[in-house]
This record gives structure tokens, C-alpha cells and sequence, in this order.
């Protein structure tokens, strides 16, 4: 009598969802042998494709058939055991020699003749045909969906994918993050191991709880998909998502991660000014300290910060100075930076007169660059014939297109940013300007102090402490706001000294 093994298998792929759950399955094949009174010794369960060989318990089932455990298989479709050439070639192999003698489904007749091993190898074919042919069309409606500008795939770290809609849509809570870390990324401050550590303190981990590995975060820096592009299989087309980033400033970031410069940032956390100056005398950085002090008279404990010298290698004779008598300096130095909102109405109106002056002289430059444009499309479009008629094989193909594809993007920018190009100068200016309306406010005792040092690293540079004075030279235009000092109009408009403000190009306390 036959010893049978049932078989039920469903994968968990796309192609497949039609068929009947595993659980369906074994409840019919075993009413189906109990019906036709078949003697079952044993079920294999498996939730694997039959795309490729290489199930390990149909191999497993095989090996028992080969070694005489049993002889027969119940299945519900001859698909469940296999579709492809390999595993279809191995089951009627094994009916040929009569290691297996019987094969039996409730959705197919068969019988262990010449005919029946015919129809048998139809079936397995035509369950190949399916797969392949699925397989085909699959492919040919992503390749549609790439070059309609549709990603393929996982949307990247910034971004979700809209299953309801198939398409990718900003991650608005995210994006902003991988916005900054390219920002940060890009002033040659941050390594890539600080990056992942700036991921993990927004929430940013890995799948397992992690910090994002350096490569992960190389990966993301060099990933064209922020700029509006994205890459498969070493091809770049152009995506229908919305980008975070240009591509000029994309490319400068491509810039720090080949020169791979980078330092660490020195800002403690509650020491802003620590690392920040040097010393007027040695050269050596300035440190800071933390000195608590317990006085026994009142039973109270006091901090104090001070500001010093390291000294390292030197004899140097400078003094500390106490955070609470820098501070005072600090503030004079930031507002000396400011102007009278009179001034700042004025510039506002000169900024606003002439923006609206090289909007009328745009047209002209903007039509030259669609022509350039319009001229990439075109070679585009001669490279893909050439390859479609086998005039340059796949690889010069994709140099010609990926260099293609970059200058149109750049054109496309250009067009895009030609009016902030136009008025890239007048963009300065207006920062310029709102920073040295906020220099009064952010010199008062109650900002907070990163934002004092921000406030500096914006005007000026070589920040000196000598004699436990502190100061530094404004760089252009600051320098001028200096220099303007002197005005007699200004001193009546904001109640400054001008004896106090610096002449030429460096402010001092002194």
C-alpha cells in the first residue's frame, strides 16, 4: 500500500495571494485522504516560492522518498510542488525510476503512465510559464513606473511611502532632521560618526535600537534621491518627489565627503565660550572651568566659571577671568554691532526697489537657459536611441545618460533659482541687516549666551581674552558699521559714545 506525504506550501510573495492559505490546504488535502482512504505518514509545511530550487523541506521530503520512507505525495496543485525547471526535473525523474509511484490532487487527475507523466510535465510548464510570465510583466511595469519618475522601492530616511497612492511623500517630521545633517555636514565640522550620533539624539536609530552605522550615513549623504534624482540599478532617472535639497548644494556636500576634512565641534554644552577665543599673549586657546565654592558663614554653595589660559608649553602670565566680568564685554562688543530701526527701514526699501528692478531684466537669461535645456533633452533622447539600436553597448550608455542627467538637473536649477542667482547679492544684505537690528537685543544680560557666540561667529573672527579683555575684528561690512560709528547722526539717534566704537576694522574694549 502507498505511503503518502502531504505537501502544502504558499508563499508569502505577491504572486501568490490568490491561492489558499496553508491551514486550507492541509484541512482539504486531509479530507482529500481521508476520503480516498490514503495512508499519510507525515506533512511538510512550508511558506516558501517555488520561483527558484532550493526549499529546504521539499529537498528534505525528497531525500525521504529517495531513502524509501514513503512513496507518494498528496498536493493541492501540481504549482505546490514546483515551478521550476530544477524541482519539476527531480519529481518526475524519481516517477521514472518508482522511487515515487503515485502522485495525487484534488484539483488535478493523474496517473503514473506515459500519458499521465505527459500531462504532469504540462502542468509543471505551464506553472513555469505563469511564473516567468508574471515575472516579465512585473519587471515591465516597474521599468514604467521608473521612468514615469515612481520609485521602485523603500523610501529613504526624510521620506514615507503613500501605499494608498504608490507614490513617496515627505516625511514631515523627519525631514527636517535629514535636512540639518546635511546642513551640519556640510560646514566640515562633523564626521560621520557625530552625524549619528546628532540622528540618534533626534530619535534616529536603527531597526535594532542602534546608532546608524558610518556607512548608513555615507549612504544617506551621497543619496541623489534628496535632490530630486534616484538611483537603481547604477542608473539615475528622475523621481516626481518632492526634493529637501538643490542639487548645487547637494554637490558641495559631495565636496567635504571626498575631501573627507573634518573636526570635531569644541562648544561644551554650558561653556559656550570655551575653545572660543585665544590667548592675546601665548596664542593658546582659551579653556574654561567649573569651581564651586561652599561658604560655611550661610551654609550656601556657589559656581563660578572662569576663563583661561591652557598655558600648554609656555610661561605665559595671563589671568583667569570670571565668567560674570566677561560677559559685560561681551555685550558691548555686540552692540556696537547695531543699527537705529531708521537705518533698517532704509535698507529694507533699497533691498525691496531693487529686487524688483532685475525681476524685469530676467526674461531674456531665462529663455537662453531653456534653450540649453531643451538641447539635453534632446541628446537624451539620441543617446537612448543609439542604445535601443545597439550603436554604444549599456555602459557607455549610462555615462552618457548619467552625465546627461546631471547637466539638465543643473539647468533645470538654474532656471529654477535664476532669480535668487539675479539677487544672490541682495540676500547678505537683508541678513546683514535683521542681524544688526537684533544686535541690541541679543547684547542685553538675558539672551542666552550660544546665542551671543553665535552672534560673533557671524561678525567677526580670532575672538582674543589678553589682560582679561576681550576682542576681536569685524570682518566686511561689519567693519563699516564700525567705521560709521563716528557719525555724529548716530550717536544722537542711538545714544552711543562714538569715542567708545572702534576706527577702521577692529572693535575693542580697549
Amino acid at each position: 500500500m502507498p505511503k503518502y506525504f502531504i505537501y502544502a506550501r504558499k508563499s508569502t510573495e505577491d504572486e501568490e495571494r490568490q491561492q489558499l492559505s496553508i491551514p486550507a490546504q492541509i484541512d482539504e488535502l486531509r479530507q482529500f485522504a481521508k476520503k480516498e482512504k490514503l495512508k499519510v505518514i507525515d506533512t511538510f509545511i512550508e511558506s516558501k516560492t517555488a520561483k527558484k530550487p532550493g526549499r529546504k523541506l521539499f529537498n528534505q521530503m525528497l531525500e525521504k522518498i529517495e531513502l524509501g520512507v514513503a512513496d507518494s505525495i498528496i498536493s493541492w496543485h501540481p504549482d505546490r510542488l514546483a515551478r521550476n525547471a530544477v524541482d519539476s526535473g527531480q519529481i518526475l525523474h524519481l516517477l521514472d525510476t518508482n522511487k515515487l509511484v503515485d502522485l495525487k490532487f484534488p484539483t488535478l487527475q493523474f496517473q503514473n503512465n506515459a500519458q499521465g507523466l505527459f500531462m504532469l510535465s504540462i502542468s509543471f510548464g505551464q506553472s513555469k510559464y505563469f511564473i516567468d510570465n508574471l515575472s516579465e510583466n512585473t519587471k515591465r511595469g516597474l521599468r514604467q513606473k521608473i521612468r514615469q519618475g515612481g520609485y521602485p522601492s523603500q523610501a529613504p530616511l526624510g521620506y514615507l511611502n503613500d501605499r494608498l497612492n504608490k507614490t513617496v511623500i515627505v516625511d514631515k517630521k523627519k525631514a527636517p532632521i535629514i535636512k540639518q545633517a546635511f546642513n551640519h555636514y556640510s560646514t566640515g565640522k562633523y564626521s560621520l560618526e557625530a552625524i549619528s550620533n546628532f540622528f540618534a539624539k533626534q530619535g534616529i536609530l536603527s531597526r535594532h535600537g542602534n546608532h546608524l552605522k558610518k556607512w548608513t550615513i555615507k549612504h544617506l549623504l551621497t543619496n541623489p534621491f534628496y535632490y530630486g534624482h534616484f538611483r537603481y540599478n547604477n542608473e539615475i532617472y528622475q523621481g516626481k518627489h518632492k526634493p529637501l535639497l538643490t542639487k548645487k548644494f547637494f554637490d558641495q556636500v559631495q565636496k567635504v565627503i571626498k575631501k573627507r576634512g573634518y573636526i570635531h565641534p569644541k562648544e561644551p554644552h554650558n561653556l559656550p565660550f570655551a575653545g572660543f577665543m585665544k590667548c592675546g599673549e601665548c596664542g593658546k586657546t582659551i579653556t574654561a572651568e567649573i569651581k564651586t565654592r561652599y561658604y560655611k558663614g550661610t551654609n550656601r554653595t556657589a559656581t563660578y566659571i572662569y576663563y583661561r589660559c591652557t598655558k600648554k608649553g609656555t610661561n605665559c602670565s595671563q589671568a583667569y577671568i570670571r565668567q560674570v566680568d566677561l560677559i559685560p564685554q561681551i555685550n558691548k562688543l555686540i552692540k556696537k554691532h547695531s543699527i537705529p530701526e531708521s537705518w533698517g527701514a532704509k535698507f529694507h526699501q533699497k533691498i525691496n526697489n531693487e529686487e524688483q528692478k532685475i525681476e524685469s531684466n530676467l526674461e531674456k537669461v531665462s529663455q537662453a537657459l531653456k534653450l540649453e535645456l531643451k538641447a539635453v533633452k534632446n541628446r537624451l533622447d539620441k543617446v537612448l536611441d543609439k542604445y535601443l539600436d545597439k550603436d554604444i553597448d549599456r555602459d557607455q550608455y549610462l555615462n552618457k545618460k548619467n552625465s546627461l542627467m546631471n547637466k539638465k538637473k543643473d539647468l533645470e536649477e538654474r532656471l529654477t533659482k535664476l532669480y535668487l542667482s539675479e539677487t544672490a547679492w541682495l540676500e547678505p544684505f537683508r541678513k546683514w541687516t535683521n542681524l544688526a537690528l537684533q544686535a541690541s537685543k541679543i547684547s542685553s544680560l538675558t539672551t542666552d549666551l550660544h546665542e551671543k557666540r553665535q552672534f560673533m561667529l557671524n561678525t567677526g573672527s580670532d575672538f582674543i581674552l589678553k589682560d582679561k579683555k576681550t576682542y576681536f575684528p569685524s570682518r566686511k561690512p561689519w567693519a563699516a558699521l564700525c567705521a560709521a560709528a563716528t557719525s555724529r547722526s548716530f550717536e544722537r539717534e542711538t545714544g552711543y559714545d562714538p569715542a567708545t566704537f572702534c576706527l577702521g576694522s577692529r572693535c575693542s574694549t580697549n
